[in-house]
């Protein structure tokens, strides 16, 4: 043996993993040693965590870290020793996620962003804030004082309920047609790679082969599933509707479980809760409460980024915290806009309740046009909406602002969805 003695180091693996996810396990003790950035998704990981939610900082707390632990245990998302699955790996890839819960949807680009970086150290690359100089405090100024200000604020500064009903046949029908046209499971694969160690960078495998096989025969009985019932609990329905979809489906469609059950159950789900959406907008209708906003959710002290400071003639504050150059464009426009008396950037947490998560709209402005006051616009700005294409659950939230804003008994807001202060000229123009 003598010189040769390494020579027969080699190793051949078989994994029905991503290369990635095979490396990553076996060189797990090195990787915890020379990485600080957390392998698993834990309690301890998320607690303490700070994330951005617009231009405000926000601490994951006890209770929240343990939410995220429940939500990704329960859709498959992380393993026994809580590791994350490759079926979240996939669902993030392909844009099917399940929704987190209600109590986190206020923090879940944040949330979702630090659950990835458990895989990707990249994915906070601009979540986290690091020490820059501050602005002096951002109060309310005299703008808030406004009368026209005061008129807009009133009108808006309401709390709502909602009541929803829907008919399930008419539900049944439309998830069959759309399962039918786009359920599409893709054949789960697994990869045998073939490579050796790199003598000096341990971590490292060189002159790697792999190749890529299907994987058959997923449904075993080491592996049980409850179809109906997970469709069930995760669209909200109960279980004699989802046999019906089931039976209703087209035999090929219904044949794809096999395939992969879990992207099965989850895009069949996906699928449900869109066609429940567009349903259940048509038949939304809402009562305002006796709560009301308080003024201080304009001035809720955290950290700001003063690179993300724009400071305004018309805000109800000195400084606007744009999310974008698009709200910092936007928030320029109006400072320079003559038919603006005064505008606010609404803070996320100024919510609109609906039946498939809160709606947080971007601005509030009053205008004056030929000498007539006290025109109002809710304004949202969130990316390009002329050409970007809304489905689902998003639709759905903003169809609901909608007939919010066109259904209280005063009809003096208006609510928009604009790209560019130029747009909200032109609906002005539609409205007087």
């Amino acid at each position: 043996m003598g010189e040769d003695v390494h020579e027969v180091n080699k190793l051949t693996v078989i994994a029905n993993e991503s290369y990635a996810d095979f490396t990553n396990a076996l060189q797990k003790e090195t990787r915890e040693v020379l990485r600080a950035r957390a392998a698993k998704a834990t309690v301890a990981y998320f607690t303490g965590k700070q994330i951005k939610i617009g231009e405000e900082l926000h601490t994951i707390d006890e209770l929240e870290a343990s939410r995220i632990i429940i939500y990704l245990e329960d859709n498959g998302y992380i393993d026994e020793d809580k590791h994350i699955t490759p079926e979240y790996r996939e669902a993030i890839a392909n844009g099917s996620v399940a929704p987190l819960p209600s109590k986190l949807q206020p923090i879940a680009e944040g949330v979702t962003r630090l659950i990835n970086s458990i895989f990707d150290p990249k994915a906070l690359d601009d979540m986290v804030v690091e020490e820059k100089t501050t602005i002096p405090e951002n109060k309310l100024n005299e703008n808030f004082g406004k009368e026209e200000f005061q008129a807009l604020w009133k009108e808006i500064n309401h709390q709502y309920v909602y009541t929803v009903s829907y008919d399930s046949d008419e539900l049944i029908e439309k998830v069959i047609l759309h399962i039918n046209a786009e359920l599409d499971v893709k054949q789960l694969r697994y990869i045998m790679v073939e490579g050796m160690q790199n003598e000096k960078q341990v971590t490292e495998f060189g002159d790697t082969r792999s190749q890529s096989h299907q994987l058959t025969d997923i449904c075993t009985s080491t592996v049980r599933y409850d179809l109906v019932g997970d469709i069930a609990k995760g669209a909200n329905l109960t279980r004699r509707t989802v046999v019906k979809i089931l039976q209703g489906i087209k035999e090929s469609k219904l044949y794809l479980f096999k395939n992969n059950p879990e992207e099965f159950i989850r895009k069949v789900i996906s699928i449900i809760k869109e066609q429940k959406s567009t349903m259940i907008v048509e038949t939304i209708h809402y009562n305002m409460t006796e709560g009301k906003y308080d003024s201080s959710i304009f001035t809720v002290k955290s950290k700001m980024d003063f690179d993300k400071a724009y400071e305004a003639k018309k805000h109800i504050t000195d400084y606007v915290f744009s999310d974008s150059k698009g709200e910092r464009q936007f928030a320029h426009d109006l400072d320079e806009a003559k038919e603006v008396v005064v505008y606010a950037k609404l803070p996320r947490t100024f919510q609109i309740p609906t039946p498939v998560g809160n709606y947080a709209p971007d601005w509030a402005i009053a205008m004056e046009v030929d000498g007539i006051k006290h025109i109002f616009f809710i304004a949202e700005t969130k990316g390009s909406m002329g050409s970007m294409e809304i489905r689902g659950v998003e639709k759905a939230k903003i169809e609901c602002a909608e007939k919010l804003y066109s259904s209280i008994s005063t009809a003096k807001v208006k609510y928009h969805k604009v790209t560019s202060y130029s747009d909200l000229l032109d609906e002005m123009g539609k409205e007087y």
